[in-house]
C-alpha cells in the first residue's frame, strides 16, 4: 500500500484523508509544531513538519484551505518533495481535462466535482464537494473553489482567491473572460455578474465589493 503525507490536521485535511483513502493510500498527517501534533486524537499516524526528512520517498498534499498557508508550505517544500494530485473517483471530467488536471501538482478536487472542457488549472488550486467548472475556465495557482460553487464558463480565477459555498460566477464570453482577481474573496452564496478587483471581498446578488 501506497503512503500519502497530507500537511495539516484540521477538517479539511481529515477530509483530503478520504479522498486517500478511497484512493487506497496509507496515511500520515504532517503537524505543524508539537502543540498541534498534541491535539491529534485520530487513529492515522501523525508526525512533526520538522521531521519530514525521513518521509522524502512520499508523495505528499497539502490539506490546508488557506491559501496563502498552502503557498507557503508549497513554496518551503519546492524541489525537496514530491506533490501529488488527488482526485476523488466520483468526479467527472470532459473530453481530456482529467490529463489536464493530472498533468500539474498538489490538485485537490473532492467528491461530486463537475470539470467540462478546455479548463487550465492552477497547481495547489482545490475544487470542493460538488463545484463546478465551466468551459474554457482559466484558474490559476493556489485557488479555492468552495463546496457547491458554480463557476461558468470563459472565467478567470486569479491566483490565491476563493469563491465561496454556493456562490455562482456568471459566463464572461471568447473574448473577455470574466475576472475574479488575485487574492479576492467571493462570499458564500453570492452571484458574480462582472469583474472582481483583485484583494477585495465580494458578497451578494448581484456581488458588490464589500471592501
Amino acid at each position: 500500500m501506497k503512503t500519502l503525507g497530507i500537511f495539516g490536521n484540521s477538517g479539511f485535511a481529515r477530509e483530503v484523508g478520504d479522498i486517500a483513502c478511497d484512493l487506497g493510500y496509507k496515511l500520515v498527517y504532517v503537524a505543524r509544531d508539537q502543540p498541534e501534533l498534541d491535539v491529534w486524537a485520530f487513529p492515522d499516524e501523525a508526525v512533526l513538519e520538522s521531521e519530514i526528512n525521513r518521509y522524502r520517498d512520499m508523495q505528499f498534499v497539502i490539506g490546508i484551505g488557506e491559501n496563502a498557508v498552502r503557498q507557503k508550505i508549497a513554496q518551503r517544500f519546492a524541489g525537496n518533495l514530491r506533490f501529488a494530485n488527488l482526485i476523488h473517483p466520483s468526479a467527472t471530467f470532459g473530453q481530456r481535462q482529467q490529463k489536464v488536471v493530472e498533468a500539474q501538482q498538489g490538485v485537490i478536487v473532492c467528491a461530486g466535482v463537475r470539470f467540462t472542457n478546455n479548463i487550465q488549472v492552477g497547481n495547489f488550486s482545490i475544487f470542493n464537494l460538488n463545484a463546478t467548472i465551466g468551459h474554457d475556465v482559466m484558474v490559476e495557482d493556489f485557488v479555492n473553489v468552495a463546496p457547491g460553487a458554480c463557476i461558468s464558463g470563459n472565467v478567470h480565477l486569479g491566483a490565491r482567491c476563493w469563491v465561496g459555498t454556493g456562490a455562482v460566477v456568471n459566463q464572461g464570453n471568447g473574448s473577455s473572460k470574466l475576472q475574479i482577481g488575485a487574492d479576492t474573496i467571493v462570499g458564500s452564496g453570492s452571484v458574480v455578474v462582472r469583474d472582481c478587483e483583485p484583494n477585495a471581498v465580494y458578497v451578494g446578488i448581484p456581488a458588490r465589493r464589500l471592501k
